[in-house]
């Protein structure tokens, strides 16, 4: 049995330094999420104000998720060369401002710009904030600390949730992106409280020395050696189809789901605020449980479980026939599925070479991204096509969690392993 304990204790043995690094990382992903989450919820009100269809406004969604691996590499490459901690906070800013420009969206098209624009901002916070996190926090408890840190995704969709459930028929979807720019806020926070990754600093050191670290060797000016990058590709390579999985799993059980839920089970606003509320809080609890599990199984058993898991949930999630039922399925699936999640941030980055560590997990991230950026609108054309979102979401979820499973069983466990600057 997993014991409260074994959680909590590792917080309590958090230096002050590591607490602050680790709510900065958390906060900066659950503001980015909620961001995120307010277009989603607003998708109906968006199509009804500009008579257009719920599938185009979809494409915002794809956009925002096709430029995301951009931002991975930029705002990455750029925290591996000058430091986590300032660019994550020109990264938190960015979105910030332009979640808040979208608020005065004059058109469908100026929108999808800004949702791109979007998209590139919110491509760089993860992983940045992952790599200055888990270079930061001791390796004891990784797998909790991940199992928590992507949770921050949860905790955004809440925020979301509220935020539509109790504010949108006062204030409607352009206040909604107002409330959205609040993040903004956190770079405050980041720099009064949070100190750069010592990891970077010592990697900063050496490069600045001329030095050459044994194995990962990088150049006076922070590059890396052609040989480490060379090794590390098949890594990449398969990094890449396992977050297609991955955000095939999770965007494909979340972003049409409101819509779903408004326009084929015919429920009120404050309604489906309530079931995004309930099925965020169960997303943070999966995330902790199977994050804490694969500090004993392993990072590809705690996966491979919670996506078999994902399955036995349809009936209630796709086929339940009242809002109470709607909820309870809601909630097992997102229990599931981030669970499956809560230990991604953990074993990317254990995978990743500490030279590129910014970059490399954030961009094999946002590259899956990329993949399944049709998945949104496709489903809606899917539904819109044969007037039926529950066939739509039940097929994605057992094609993906089979997909997923597989490919975690074909990839190599690396638990523990220390983060050096070598």
């Amino acid at each position: 049995m997993l014991r409260p304990m074994s959680v909590t204790g590792h917080f309590r043995q958090l230096t002050r330094a590591q607490r602050h690094c680790f709510a900065a990382a958390f906060l900066g992903w659950t503001l980015d999420s909620l961001d995120y989450f307010i277009l989603i919820f607003c998708v109906p009100a968006i199509a009804s104000e500009f008579h257009t269809r719920d599938s185009a406004v979809f494409g915002a969604v794809f956009l925002t998720q096709a430029f995301r691996p951009v931002g991975a590499l930029l705002f990455g490459v750029l925290a591996d060369r000058y430091g986590r901690r300032p660019v994550l906070m020109a990264n938190i800013l960015s979105f910030s401002v332009i979640e808040l420009a979208c608020a005065f969206a004059p058109s469908m098209n100026v929108l999808l710009a800004l949702r791109a624009l979007f998209g590139l901002a919110m491509g760089g916070e993860w992983g940045v904030g992952a790599a200055l996190a888990f270079e930061t926090l001791p390796k004891e408890g990784r797998g909790v600390f991940s199992g928590i840190l992507q949770e921050g995704y949860a905790a955004g969709s809440i925020l979301a949730s509220l935020a539509f459930g109790l504010l949108f028929h006062r204030i409607g979807w352009r206040g909604l992106f107002i409330v959205g720019a609040a993040p903004a806020l956190l770079v405050f926070y980041v720099q009064a409280r949070v100190a750069e990754s010592p990891v970077w600093v010592e990697g900063e050191k050496t490069r600045r020395a001329g030095t050459v670290g044994t194995g990962l060797a990088t150049g006076a000016r922070g590059g890396v050696q052609p040989a480490t990058l060379l090794a590390f590709l098949p890594t990449f390579l398969f990094l890449i189809l396992l977050m297609t999985a991955f955000m095939s799993f999770s965007h494909g059980t979340q972003d049409v789901y409101p819509t779903f839920l408004t326009v084929q089970a015919k429920l009120p606003a404050s309604t489906v605020g309530s079931i995004g509320v309930l099925y965020g809080f169960s997303s943070i609890a999966g995330g902790i449980v199977f994050g804490a599990f694969s500090e004993r199984w392993g990072r590809r058993p705690a996966i491979i479980t919670s996506a078999l898991l994902s399955i036995p949930t349809l009936p209630l999630f796709a086929y339940g026939h009242s809002a109470v039922a709607l909820a309870a399925g809601a909630m097992l699936m997102q229990f599931m599925v981030q669970g499956a999640w809560g230990v991604v941030p953990a074993y990317l980055n254990e995978l990743a070479p500490a030279p590129v560590r910014a970059t490399a997990p954030g961009l094999a991230y946002q590259l899956g991204g990329l993949l399944t950026s049709w998945n949104g609108k496709g489903q809606a054309l899917a539904a819109e096509h044969w007037g039926d979102y529950r066939m739509v979401l039940a097929v994605t979820v057992i094609v993906v969690a089979l997909a997923l499973a597989g490919l975690a069983a074909l990839g190599r466990e690396a638990k523990g392993r220390e983060m050096t600057a070598e």
